[in-house]
C-alpha cells in the first residue's frame, strides 16, 4: 500500500493534465469512483508516463500499464502495437487487451526512463485508428547499491602535539542509487579504528583530530577505518568502508641531548647494554683507551673492547622497571700509554655522561611466598578451607591472573584452587595414615596473556587425629601348661596405634568380663601381662582359651578395640617347657558315658544283622545253568562248575598285564594245581613294543591336560585298554566250520595246565567215537 501511495504521488502532476470525460488515461487501467473513465481532450487515450520498479525478482512478467481507448468497443476488432525503446524485448504488450508487462529485471543505474511508441490499429485492415502517442515508462528506484570511496586506501598527514579538532583529511564515498528519491542515497560516516585519537564528523565525512598532545616521538602512525552507510545510517542499509593511513609529521617539541642508552628489564647479569666511543686521532697503541665509570656503580659496569676501541656497558645488577626506570653517571676514558713529553700541560683524558632507560617487558606474575606450606586437619571435610596462594603481576599495569592447579601433581583430585582469589580447599576427605604429605603444584596465569605463567609448590601437611584406635602389634601364639600354677605369667603383650599424638602413645589394657582363669595387668609402659588366676589345666577339658583384650589410647576422642588373644593348654616339662598341644585320645571308660556306650553297641548289632540278612539273600539266590539240559543238541558248550582256586587263585588275572602286556609273568603257575610241565609254555606278547597301548595312554593323557573344564587337583585316571587280541582267538564255535570234524584243537596242549582238562575232551575225540 505504501509503494503505491509513493508510485501515485509521483504521478500526480502527469494526472494534473485536462481529460475530457469520454477518453482513456488511467495507468493502471481501472475506472474512477464515479464509473467513469478519465480521457484527454485531443488524445486522452494515453498516459504520457508508467513507473516501473527497478530489480523486480519475481518469476513471472512484471505488470506495468494498460493502454485503452474508446474506440474499443470491445469486440476484437481493435489491435494494440507497441514501437520505442525495448519495446518487444523488454517490454510486451497483449494486442487484444492493452496490458503492456516487462520481461525482465531492470536497473535503473543502467538506464532509468525508456521512451515508446502506441497505435492502435484495425485488426482486421491494420488502418490506424488513433493516431501514434509517446510515453515514457520511468524506473523507480530501490537500495541495491552500497556506497564506495574512490580508494581503499587515503594517506593523510597532521602536525604533532596540534589541537583537538584540527582538520585532517576529508573523504567522500558516492552511491549510485538515486539521490532525489527517498535515503536510497543519504550516507551517514563513521569511525570504526582509530579511536580515541581522531574522530569523523557524520556529514561530510572530514577527519579531525580528537586527542590533545599527540608525540610523534611516541607513536607516529595510525591506522584508521571510516565507514559510509546509505539509508542515512538506518538500520538495513548498506555500507562501505575506507583505511586512512595518518602519519604524525614533526615539530620542534625536543631539546637536543646526548644519545641515551636503553636496557630491558629482563637482560641477564653481565649482558651488554650498549657501547660508547671516544676519537683519538692517534694510530696504533698511541690511540688504545680504557674506560671506567667515575665513582664506580652498583648496577652498572664499562670494559674495553681492545679491538674496537669501544667501551661496552654491562649489568651488575638485575634491573627492575617498576623500582626504577633511569640511570645516569659519568664515564671516563684515558689513554693507556702515555708519552712524557706531551703530558704537561694536556690532560689526556675525558669525560661523558651516559644516561640509561630501562625498558618495560611483560613479566610473568610473582607469588607472596616460594613454596607454601600448610597445615590441615585429616578429618577435615569435602570442600574445606585449606590455604590462600597469592600472586601478582609486577608489571606497571598488574594486570588480573588466574589460578590452577597443575594435575599432574594431584592425580586424586583431592584439591581446588579458586580461579580468582586462589583460596585451595579440598575435593575430598584427607587420610594421615594413606598419606602425611601432599605435594602439588599451583599456577598463576596471566588473564591477557596466557603464556605468562608461573608456578609454586605447595607442601600440605596433613595433621593427625585420634581416629584410629589401638590393637595388638603382632600375632601372640600363647600357651599355657597343663601343671601351671596361679599367678604364673603366660605372656606379655603390647600395642600399636597408626595415629601419633603429639605427648605420645599411651595404651591402657583391660579384659572384658571376669574370667575366672587369666588376669591381665597393665604394666603402664604400653604393655601388659597376661597371668594365671589358677592351675592345674587340662587338655581333655579345654584345650584352647578365648581372651577379649580391650585396649584404649588416651587421646581425645578416645579410641578402643577388643582384640583376642588365643591360648592354647598344652603339655609341659619339670622346666615349664612346650612338649605337646594335640589333646590326648582317651579310653571309652574314661571319657564315656553309659547313655552313649549303649548307642554305639546298638550300631554295631544293626551292622551285623545287615551283614548276616546279605549274605543269606546271597546264598538263597539261584544261578541259572549253562546248559539246561543233557539232550541240548549243544554239547559243544561245557558247563564249569568249578569255583576256582579262592584266594589262592591270585594269578587267574593281573591287572598289571593289561597296563604293560610285556612284564606279564608267565612263569607263575596255580598254587592250587600241581605242575605236569617242567618247563611251562611261555606266552610271548602279542604286541612287542606296546606302541598301541602307549599312544593310547599318552593320548589320553594329552586330552585331560589340555582340557580347560578338568579340575585344577590331581586326579586318578584308569584307562581300560583291552589289546590287540589273544593267540587263541575266539572260542565260540558260532564262527567255525559247517562240520566239527574239520576243526582241530591240537593247539590246546599248547595252552598250559589252565586248559589241559579241555584239551583232553576236544583233542580225545574222533569221528568214530562219536558214532
Amino acid at each position: 500500500v505504501a509503494l503505491l501511495l509513493l508510485m501515485l504521488s509521483n504521478l500526480w502532476p502527469t494526472m494534473a493534465l485536462p481529460f475530457t470525460p469520454g477518453n482513456i488515461g488511467n495507468l493502471f487501467g481501472m475506472p474512477e469512483s464515479d464509473g467513469r473513465i478519465l480521457q484527454r481532450s485531443k488524445r486522452g487515450w494515453m498516459w504520457n508516463q508508467f513507473f516501473l520498479l527497478e530489480e523486480y525478482t519475481g518469476n513471472d512478467h512484471q505488470y506495468v500499464g494498460k493502454l485503452h481507448t474508446n474506440v474499443d468497443k470491445g469486440d476484437g476488432t481493435v489491435k494494440y502495437v507497441l514501437t520505442g525503446e525495448g519495446a518487444g524485448t523488454l517490454f510486451l504488450i497483449d494486442e487484444k487487451s492493452g496490458d503492456i508487462h516487462a520481461t525482465k529485471r531492470l536497473d535503473r543505474e543502467e538506464k532509468a526512463m525508456y521512451t515508446l511508441h502506441a497505435k492502435v490499429l484495425n485488426k482486421n485492415t491494420n488502418e490506424e485508428l488513433e493516431p501514434d502517442t509517446e510515453f515514457n515508462i520511468k524506473i523507480h528506484d530501490i537500495n541495491d547499491n552500497a556506497p564506495k570511496f574512490a580508494r581503499e586506501i587515503y594517506f593523510a598527514s597532521v602536525p604533532e602535539m596540534s589541537e583537538v579538532g584540527t582538520s585532517v583529511a576529508t573523504v567522500t564515498a558516492t552511491d549510485a542509487d538515486d539521490q532525489t528519491y527517498g535515503n536510497s542515497a543519504k550516507l551517514v560516516y563513521s569511525i570504526l579504528q582509530g579511536q580515541p585519537y581522531f574522530s569523523v564528523d557524520s556529514e561530510n565525512g572530514t577527519i579531525k583530530t580528537a586527542l590533545p598532545g599527540m608525540d610523534r616521538e611516541v607513536k607516529e602512525n595510525y591506522q584508521v577505518v571510516i565507514q559510509a552507510k546509505d539509508m542515512a545510517g538506518q538500520m538495513g542499509g548498506l555500507s562501505g568502508t575506507t583505511t586512512v593511513s595518518i602519519t604524525l609529521s614533526d615539530v620542534n617539541d625536543s631539546p637536543p641531548r646526548f644519545a641515551n642508552l636503553t636496557a630491558v628489564e629482563s637482560t641477564e647479569i653481565g649482558g651488554a647494554i650498549g657501547r660508547i666511543k671516544a676519537d683519538d686521532p692517534d694510530v696504533g697503541h698511541n690511540a688504545e683507551m680504557e674506560y671506567s665509570i667515575v665513582g664506580g656503580h652498583d648496577t652498572f659496569n664499562i670494559i674495553t673492547d681492545q679491538i674496537t676501541q669501544e667501551g661496552i656497558i654491562i649489568i651488575k645488577k638485575t634491573l627492575d622497571y617498576e623500582s626504577k626506570r633511569d640511570y645516569e653517571f659519568r664515564v671516563e676514558v684515558r689513554n693507556t700509554y702515555l708519552d712524557a713529553r706531551f703530558i704537561h700541560g694536556v690532560q689526556f683524558k675525558d669525560y661523558a655522561t651516559v644516561k640509561v632507560t630501562v625498558e618495560d617487558v611483560d613479566e610473568p606474575p610473582v607469588f607472596t611466598r616460594n613454596p607454601y606450606i600448610i597445615e590441615v586437619h585429616e578429618d577435615t571435610a569435602a570442600g574445606s578451607f585449606v590455604g590462600v596462594v597469592m600472586a601478582r603481576d609486577p608489571d606497571a599495569d598488574n594486570k588480573p591472573v588466574k589460578y590452577s592447579i597443575d594435575r599432574h601433581t594431584d592425580l586424586e583430585r583431592l584439591f581446588n584452587v579458586d580461579s580468582v582469589n586462589g583460596t585451595i580447599t579440598t575435593l575430598k576427605a584427607l587420610d594421615r595414615e594413606m598419606s602425611k604429605w601432599h605435594n602439588i603444584s599451583v599456577v598463576a596465569t596471566e588473564n591477557s596473556n596466557p603464556r605468562q605463567t608461573t608456578r609454586v609448590p605447595v607442601f600440605i601437611k596433613v595433621l593427625d587425629v585420634n581416629d584410629n584406635a589401638p590393637e595388638f602389634a603382632m600375632s601372640y601364639d600363647t600357651f599355657v601348661c597343663e601343671n601351671v600354677k596361679a599367678g604364673q605369667l603366660i605372656q606379655t603383650i603390647s600395642a600399636v596405634d597408626t595415629d601419633e599424638p603429639l605427648v605420645g602413645h599411651k595404651f591402657v589394657f583391660s579384659m572384658s568380663g571376669g574370667n575366672p582363669n587369666f588376669t591381665i595387668v597393665d604394666k603402664e609402659d604400653n604393655t601388659a601381662n597376661i597371668v594365671t588366676r589358677r592351675g592345674g589345666f587340662s587338655r581333655r577339658e579345654m584345650s584352647v582359651y578365648f581372651l577379649p583384650v580391650v585396649i584404649s589410647d588416651n587421646d581425645y576422642p578416645i579410641q578402643s578395640s577388643t582384640s583376642t588373644l588365643i591360648v592354647r593348654v598344652c603339655a609341659c616339662d619339670s622346666r615349664g617347657n612346650m612338649q605337646s598341644c594335640n589333646p590326648e585320645v582317651l579310653p571309652f571308660s574314661d571319657g564315656l558315658t553309659t547313655g552313649a556306650l549303649v548307642a554305639i553297641l546298638l550300631c554295631v548289632i544293626i551292622l551285623l544283622m545287615i551283614v548276616v540278612l546279605f549274605a543269606a539273600l546271597r546264598r538263597q539266590r539261584k544261578k541259572e545253568p549253562l546248559i539246561i539240559s543233557k539232550e541240548d543238541v549243544r554239547d559243544n558248550v561245557v558247563s564249569y562248575n568249578d569255583e576256582g582256586g579262592g584266594e589262592e587263585d591270585t594269578q587267574a588275572f593281573d591287572i598289571g598285564t593289561l597296563r604293560n602286556p610285556e612284564v606279564m609273568d608267565a612263569n607263575k603257575l596255580r598254587r592250587d594245581i600241581i605242575p605236569e610241565m617242567l618247563f611251562p609254555f611261555r606266552r610271548t606278547s602279542p604286541i612287542k613294543d606296546n606302541t598301541d597301548v602307549r599312544d593310547f595312554i599318552n593320548g589320553r593323557l594329552q586330552e585331560n591336560d589340555s582340557d580347560p573344564t578338568a579340575p585344577p587337583y590331581d586326579s586318578l585316571a584308569t584307562y581300560a585298554y583291552e589289546g590287540s587280541g589273544s593267540l587263541a582267538e575266539s572260542l565260540s564255535s558260532l564262527e567255525s566250520a559247517a562240520t566239527e570234524g574239520d576243526q582241530e584243537y591240537d593247539f590246546l596242549s599248547n595252552w598250559g595246565p589252565q586248559f589241559k582238562k579241555l584239551a583232553e575232551m576236544y583233542i580225545g575225540r574222533s569221528p568214530d567215537r562219536e558214532t
